[in-house]
């Protein structure tokens, strides 16, 4: 399932990127379009990680640099069945992490310096639970080729928007709103899939954890965070990459809606505590 979901996205947002071409160039601006689009494609599988690790200034630590972070990862990562990913800090006070990779044998986490300070180490458990879960269930590979392309696409648009488009295409009046119309089209395609994932990766990091309690109890400091605290200036200047980390890092919201990328934490924490009663679970045994 998950092979099909990355396919139709990554098919629906190629056709946007070439819709925008043939708005720009005709015919041929959507066939050129096409060809930037499969470079895209192939150049995100292989590098759109260290694009995203790069883009948010992340630095690799071990148990030398970070000894409890490393790990809680990699007792996680034995407890999931999972190589060992590369293990990141991000310099950051907005308490967040993402998880990044084209397959498990080519994956890592990162999280910020914010959320190390503030979650007890069994919350920060829970957290990284949640990320290698992504990488288990190889939703690493779909977040980061949307975040690349979708990026793209609002640079084309803007693109449109300035220099116009072709005439037979519908001239300036087309290009105005393709230019709006395409990036939220793109960003609708990458929330549509983002909830489902997110609900996914709760479930299957509550039991590489054990307890689903410490994740829950991390979302909802995460997200008053999120809401409250100081604002992560490096996603709020490539929102495209917002439906990677656990909690949107450009705003909270109070429910689940058409234009936001992920979950209501609510709905989320409720759902937590629902397995945890179903385990028999409430806080638990601590980390360690």
């Amino acid at each position: 399932m998950n092979t099909i979901k990355t396919g139709m996205l990554l098919a629906a947002l190629t056709a946007l990127f070439m819709g925008l071409g043939y708005l720009i160039g005709g015919m041929g601006g959507a066939m050129i379009a096409f060809v930037v689009a499969a470079g895209m494609n192939l150049f995100a599988y292989w590098n759109a990680d260290k694009v995203v690790l790069r883009m948010y200034k992340a630095r690799q630590v071990d148990e030398t640099s970070a000894p409890n972070y490393v790990r809680i990862v990699k007792r996680l990562a034995q407890n999931a069945g999972l190589p060992v990913p590369k293990i990141y800090i991000i310099d950051n006070p907005q308490p967040n992490a993402f998880a990044t990779g084209r397959n498990p044998e080519n994956a890592a986490v990162a999280a910020t310096s914010g959320l190390i300070r503030m979650l007890s180490p069994e919350e920060l458990a829970g957290v990284m639970a949640h990320e290698l879960a992504h990488i288990k269930n190889r939703d690493t590979l779909t977040m980061t080729v949307t975040a690349t392309i979708a990026g793209a696409i609002s640079m084309l648009a803007n693109f449109a928007l300035f220099f116009g488009g072709n005439r037979n295409a519908g001239g300036i009046i087309g290009s105005l709103a393709l230019a709006i119309l395409a990036p939220m089209a793109a960003g609708l395609v990458q929330m549509a899939i983002s909830r489902t994932r997110e609900y996914s990766a709760d479930a299957g990091g509550a039991e590489i954890c054990g307890n689903p309690i410490w994740l829950a109890s991390a979302l909802e400091k995460i997200d008053n965070a999120a809401r409250h605290g100081a604002p992560n200036e490096d996603a709020e200047a490539n929102p495209a990459t917002a439906h990677m980390f656990i909690i949107n890092p450009l705003n909270g919201q109070g429910r689940d809606n058409l234009f936001s990328t992920h979950p209501a934490t609510g709905n989320r924490i409720s759902a937590l505590r629902r397995i945890a009663q179903a385990m028999g679970q409430a806080a638990g045994r601590p980390w360690g």
